[in-house]
């Protein structure tokens, strides 16, 4: 009878605590202006990178301050990153950029890997990624199909089951997918807020997407 007692008392303290959890992460929100943004954008090798940097390029000021992360082994990213914040600073001397970090994170997947071994460096991937997500608490994370965003946009999801913070995933497919989804885009499709493709046979493929022409 005390076992029974003691395990219905224990049942009944987590769902409780199941019940307060979600009341934090459902309850309304009160909207407080925002002077600016704080961004993560998640930044690939190569073509990824070149066209996240286009989009961000065309993004105001107020989107401050500027979160880059790439893989650890990405040096040509972190090169292309630094290039164009400086060229930005640059542009016009009177205006005010935004200030940038850049944060490296493991891969999640190498060129070739097998998917089996992918399993456990994504994983060790994310056991970094969430630490650095809780600790930037991101506002916006804007994403174009590296494997580098799985995880990241996974830990932001988490931040917002856990009741820290609501984030707002964008994510925007490759201009070089015109009738598929990259692998990325195939999990992020369901997992993101706003879901841009930039071909109108994905938009009629994916009815849910959102088709804005080319926008990189």
């Amino acid at each position: 009878m005390v076992c029974f007692q003691i395990l219905a008392a224990a049942i009944g303290a987590v769902a409780v605590v199941l019940v307060l959890r979600l009341w934090i992460v459902l309850r309304p929100q009160d909207v407080v202006p925002r002077e600016s943004l704080n961004l993560l954008v998640v930044a690939g090798s190569g073509g990824h990178t070149t066209e996240i940097l286009r989009l961000v390029g065309s993004l105001s000021s107020a989107y401050s301050p500027r979160h880059y992360v790439i893989a650890d082994t990405d040096e040509m990213s972190s090169n292309k990153i630094k290039s164009f914040e400086r060229n930005q600073a640059n542009r016009d001397c009177n205006t005010m950029y935004p200030q940038y970090y850049i944060h490296q994170i493991p891969r999640s997947r190498e060129v070739q890997q097998s998917w089996f071994s992918t399993v456990f460096t994504t994983l060790h991937s994310m056991w970094v990624s969430f630490p650095l997500i809780l600790q930037v608490k991101p506002d916006l994370v804007l994403c174009n199909g590296p494997g580098t965003c799985i995880p990241i946009c996974i830990s932001a999801l988490l931040l917002g089951i856990l009741g820290v913070k609501k984030v707002i995933i964008v994510y925007v497919e490759s201009i070089c997918r015109v009738e598929t989804l990259s692998l990325s885009g195939k999990i992020l499709f369901h997992l993101s807020d706003h879901f841009i493709v930039q071909w109108p046979t994905l938009k009629e493929k994916y009815p849910k997407s959102v088709y804005l022409g080319r926008i990189v």
